[in-house]
């Protein structure tokens, strides 16, 4: 079984890779899908728990749902540098 360090690389290899992906498949959308579903991912990349503060949050329950919308914020930047009308 592979090192832990070469383990955690190839899940960042393999989230890259689904990341540029979506992105793809966002491009391929019409505009006004496009639209829609961008409109959709910038919902999720705010982190909507009912807290002010982030850090009111114990570490380990907010870590999964604050890395999806650091995630979501991925996607969309990448859709936003792909897309020439942005």
């Amino acid at each position: 079984m592979p090192d832990v360090d070469t383990r955690l690389t190839t899940i960042e290899a393999r989230l890259i890779a689904h990341r540029k992906l979506l992105a793809r498949l966002v491009d391929l959308l019409g505009p006004a899908e496009k639209d829609a579903l961008t409109a959709w991912i910038e919902d999720r990349e705010v982190l909507r728990d009912g807290q002010e503060d982030p850090a009111a949050l114990p570490t380990e329950v907010a870590a999964l749902p604050l890395g999806i919308a650091e995630e979501f914020r991925e996607i969309r930047a990448l859709v936003d540098r792909r897309d020439p009308h942005n």
